[in-house]
């Protein structure tokens, strides 16, 4: 078991490394695996060519240290862009087993990157839940994992319960609860937009894991695919409003996304997400047969 302040700073020292564009300075495993935007890559490829620095003021890590996982979300900088990126990193030994990043840029096939100077993370993310408000590290995975199959072919059923002030953070943009010109419902909370069924065209949730676990935050780190077939066009949401879907061809999601759960109930989601070709394995789980559904 590795210490929350312990893997904190692998996290600290990762982040200054890619800020100098030295990869070589930090304690690799002779078997480590990099991947950036689901592409496994060199361990000093991608962002460690590009990276001119990381911004010190959006810094979100959740950390597990049953598991020696460790987690960030934030902001980093390429020549005139910042982009939203999300780090997983596994340690063992003191060494980077694995490093999992997703960046979404504004030039990249990422939907709406916002970078927000004045930002900072959520406080409840910070906070330790109360002891009677906690939940069991596989009820924590559960409630997650509900998240997902609510999403997938959303038929306004909830498979997961949340609180009344939840809010949802995509690729820096808040999508809930706020104005968004030309996206009405943006002004609805995560359990009314989904008992709307508004993201019926979400066909497939697949290549889920869930590999961070923080049990005194509440907060859990999953991985996975949303697919995409196109060839839901028509919507009819559970209110009877007639819709068009807002995606007509194939592709896939992938994304990196916390969970804070409190009290079993879904209290905060930050996600980040790229988007890759339509069924795109994964390098981190064996490959899984496509069921038609």
């Amino acid at each position: 078991m590795t210490d929350r302040a312990d893997l904190y700073a692998h996290v600290d020292a990762y982040l200054a490394a890619l800020a100098k564009r030295d990869s070589a300075s930090l304690p690799w495993a002779d078997d480590a695996v990099f991947t950036e935007n689901n592409v496994q890559l060199a361990l000093d490829d991608g962002l460690w060519n590009t990276c001119d620095a990381v911004d010190p003021n959006y810094d979100l890590k959740i950390a597990d240290t049953r598991s020696g996982e460790v987690s960030w979300i934030g902001h980093v900088v390429e020549g005139p862009d910042s982009s939203v990126m999300c780090l997983r990193l596994k340690i063992a030994g003191g060494k980077i087993v694995e490093a999992e990043t997703i960046v979404c840029r504004p030039h990249e096939l990422g939907p709406f990157p916002l970078v927000q100077p004045d930002r900072r993370p959520r406080e409840i993310f910070f906070e330790d839940v109360p002891e009677g408000e906690r939940s069991s590290r596989e009820e924590l995975i559960r409630i997650s994992d509900g998240y997902f199959e609510t999403l997938e072919l959303n038929d306004g059923t909830l498979h997961s319960e949340f609180t009344d002030d939840c809010d949802r953070i995509e690729n820096g943009l808040q999508t809930t609860n706020t104005e968004i010109e030309g996206y009405p419902i943006a002004r609805m909370g995560c359990a009314d937009q989904f008992r709307l069924g508004q993201y019926r065209y979400d066909d497939r949730l697949r290549d889920r894991r869930f590999p961070l676990v923080d049990e005194e935050k509440g907060v859990v780190l999953a991985g996975g695919f949303i697919d995409h077939a196109g060839k839901l066009i028509d919507l009819t949401w559970t209110d009877g409003s007639k819709h068009k879907s807002i995606f007509h061809f194939p592709h896939s999601f992938v994304l990196l996304e916390m969970f804070k759960i409190v009290g079993g109930k879904i209290a905060a989601v930050e996600a980040v997400f790229v988007t890759v070709p339509y069924n795109m394995a994964s390098p981190w789980i064996a490959p899984q047969p496509y069921v038609v559904r």
